[in-house]
C-alpha cells in the first residue's frame, strides 16, 4: 500500500526534521561533541539529498509516477536518518572506551626511525605477503607488497607499501599505505590513496585520505605494546576514515596455508561509519598478519605465501 504522504507532507517531515541544532552541536570539546556534532552533520546531509530528490521528484508530470518519487524520497530519508544515529551510537561506544580528550596526537619527524621492524607488522622493502579468501563472487586474493617508495608526512618518512586486492584475478582495487615507526616501536599509519578499479578504469578514490590534510590525522596500525581490551584509533578523518582497533588477544593461536603460529596478537577492527562491520585479524611475531576473520560469516582471508626481493 502506497504510504500517505502529500508533497507538502514530506516537504514538512524534511523541514522539521533537518531544524538546526548548532548551538548544542558546537558545545564543548572532546569526544562526544564530536559525536554529537557528526550526527547534526549526517542528519543534515540527508536532509538536503531528500530536498534534492524532492525537487525531481517535482519535475514529474505523471501523478502516479510522481508519488512513487515521493514515497522513495520518504524512505530514503527515513533510513539515512536511522543510520545517522546507529553511527552516533557506535562513536559514543568508542568515547566510552578511549576517553572524552580530543583526538590530537603530536607528531614529532625526530620521533621517528628509519625502517618498520615492529615484530607484529614488520614492512621490509621488498617483502610481499599473498593473501587469500573465499567470497560468494569468487576467490579474492590480496597482495601486500613493502616498496621502496617513501612519502613525506607531517615531517615524517613514511614507508609505501602497495596493497592490491583481485578477485578471480581481476584487479579491483590498488591502493598505497603510508607507514612509520616510532622510537617506541609504534608503527603509525599516516594515510593511503586508494583506487577502485572496475573493468580496468579507475571508478573511485572513496576512503582516500593523508594525515595533515582536511583534518585528517594519523593512528596507530600496531602499537608497541599494550593489554588485552586496548582501544585505540588506526585512522582519523571523520566521516571517511574512522577506523579503530582492539585487543583481544595476545596468546591467539592459528593455522593458514602458510603455517601455524602461536603467541599471536588477536585484533577486532570496527568502525562507527559502518556499526555492524566486525574484523577479526591475527598478527604472528616476526611474520605480521597472518589471517582476516569475520566472526559473523565465518569468511577468511588467510596468509599464503611470503617472498623477499633483494
Amino acid at each position: 500500500m502506497r504510504a500517505n504522504w502529500t508533497m507538502s507532507g514530506l516537504v514538512g517531515i524534511v523541514w522539521f526534521l533537518g531544524a538546526p541544532a548548532f548551538a548544542a552541536g558546537h558545545a564543548g570539546a572532546g569526544c562526544t561533541p564530536s559525536a554529537r556534532s557528526t550526527l547534526h552533520a549526517c542528519r543534515d546531509d540527508a536532509t538536503a539529498t531528500a530536498w534534492l530528490e524532492i525537487s525531481k521528484c517535482q519535475q514529474v508530470a505523471n501523478a502516479e509516477e510522481r508519488d512513487d518519487c515521493l514515497d522513495e524520497t520518504k524512505t530514503a530519508l527515513v533510513e539515512g536518518r536511522e543510520e545517522c544515529v546507529e553511527q552516533y551510537g557506535a562513536r559514543l561506544e568508542v568515547c566510552d572506551a578511549i576517553g572524552e580528550a580530543p583526538y590530537d596526537p603530536e607528531i614529532v619527524p625526530g620521533d621517528f626511525v628509519a625502517g618498520i621492524d615492529n615484530p607484529f607488522l614488520p614492512f621490509v622493502p621488498g617483502t610481499t605477503r599473498t593473501y587469500e579468501g573465499a567470497t560468494d563472487e569468487g576467490t579474492e586474493t590480496v597482495v601486500v607488497e613493502a616498496t621502496t617508495a617513501t612519502r613525506v608526512i607531517l615531517g615524517v618518512t613514511c614507508t609505501e607499501v602497495r596493497d592490491r586486492g583481485y578477485l578471480n584475478g581481476v584487479l579491483t582495487e590498488d591502493t598505497r599505505d603510508w607507514y612509520a615507526q616510532d622510537q617506541l616501536g609504534n608503527v603509525w599509519y599516516f594515510g593511503e590513496l586508494s583506487y577502485e578499479i572496475e573493468a580496468g578504469v579507475v571508478v573511485s578514490i572513496s576512503g582516500s585520505w593523508e594525515a595533515g590534510v582536511d583534518g585528517a590525522k594519523p593512528g596507530l596500525a600496531m602499537p608497541a605494546s599494550g593489554a588485552v581490551g586496548k582501544t585505540y584509533r588506526q585512522e582519523f578523518l571523520i566521516g571517511e576514515a574512522e577506523d579503530m582497533g582492539q585487543f583481544l588477544s595476545l596468546g591467539a593461536a592459528v593455522t593458514v596455508p602458510y603455517g601455524s603460529f602461536t603467541g599471536c596478537r588477536q585484533t577486532r577492527d570496527f568502525t562507527p561509519i559502518s556499526p555492524d562491520a566486525n574484523e577479526h585479524k591475527f598478527y604472528a611475531a616476526g611474520v605480521g598478519l597472518v589471517l582476516e576473520a569475520d566472526p559473523d560469516s565465518g569468511s577468511r582471508v588467510e596468509l599464503i605465501n611470503v617472498t623477499s626481493t633483494p
